[in-house]
C-alpha cells in the first residue's frame, strides 16, 4: 500500500502557487516620486533657511501677494485631483471613453459624466492644470509689476525658485496626459497597459497636488 500511495504521488503532477508579483511600472513611479520628495524638500529648507535669515523680508514682501486668487487657484488644483481620480476609476474598469452618445450633456444621468470614461475625465483634468498653469502666470505678471521680481531680493528668489519649478512639473503633467490621451485613441484595444500608464500617470498629478498645497500653505498661509 505505501509504495502505490507513493507511486501515485509521483505521477501526480506538482501544484504550483502563483505569486502575485507587484508592477514594476507603479514600483518604479512610486520609487522616482521619492527622489522628487527629495527635491521639493530641499526647496522647502531652504525657504525656512532665508526666512530665517532674512526675517525683515517676510515682514513686508508676502503683503504683495493675492491670497484669494492663489486661494482659487489652488482649489481649481485640488479638484483636478478629483477628476484625474475618476479617470483612473475609469481606466481601471477599461473604460477608455463615455458610453452615451451624448456626452456633452453632463446634467444628464444617461448621457452625462455618469458614463465618462477615462478620456473625458483627463481632458477635463488636463483642462482645469492648465488654468492652473496660466493663473500662475498672471501671477508673476502682477508681481512682477509690484517690484516683487526674481533678483529683487532673497524672498523673490525663493518664490520664484520654488513656485516655477512646481509650475514646470505641472507642466510636465499636462504632457503626459496628452501622451496618454493620445495612446487612447491610437489602441485598438484599451487593455491592462493603457491602464497602467493612466494609473500611473495620476500618482504624479496627486504627487505634484500634494506639494503645491504645502507650498501654498508655507508661501501664502504660514506668516
Amino acid at each position: 500500500m505505501a509504495r502505490v500511495a507513493t507511486a501515485s504521488l509521483a505521477e501526480t503532477p506538482q501544484q504550483h502557487v502563483g505569486v502575485n508579483r507587484p508592477n514594476m511600472v507603479q514600483v518604479g513611479t512610486i520609487v522616482w516620486l521619492a527622489s522628487e520628495l527629495m527635491f521639493f524638500a530641499g526647496l522647502f529648507a531652504m525657504y525656512f533657511t532665508i526666512r530665517a535669515v532674512r526675517p525683515e523680508l517676510w515682514a513686508t514682501q508676502p503683503e504683495k501677494l493675492n491670497i484669494p486668487f492663489s486661494t482659487v487657484n489652488t482649489i481649481n488644483l485640488v479638484l483636478s485631483s478629483v477628476w484625474c481620480q475618476m479617470g483612473v476609476f475609469a481606466a481601471e474598469r477599461f473604460q477608455p471613453r463615455s458610453r452615451g452618445d451624448r456626452w456633452w450633456k453632463i446634467w444628464t444621468r444617461e448621457h452625462g459624466w455618469f458614463t465618462w470614461g477615462m478620456r473625458e475625465w483627463y481632458v477635463l483634468t488636463y483642462i482645469a492644470g492648465a488654468l492652473f498653469i496660466a493663473g500662475q502666470v498672471f501671477e508673476y505678471a502682477s508681481l512682477t509689476g509690484d517690484g516683487l521680481t526674481v533678483s529683487a531680493n532673497s524672498y523673490g528668489s525663493i518664490f520664484y525658485l520654488a513656485t516655477g519649478f512646481h509650475g514646470l512639473h505641472v507642466t510636465g503633467g499636462l504632457i503626459a496626459f496628452l501622451l496618454i490621451i493620445g495612446r487612447s485613441f491610437a489602441a485598438k484595444r484599451f487593455g491592462h497597459a493603457e491602464a497602467t500608464s493612466a494609473i500611473v500617470t495620476s500618482y504624479y498629478w496627486h504627487f505634484v497636488d500634494v506639494v503645491w498645497i504645502g507650498l501654498f500653505f508655507v508661501i501664502y498661509v504660514l506668516k
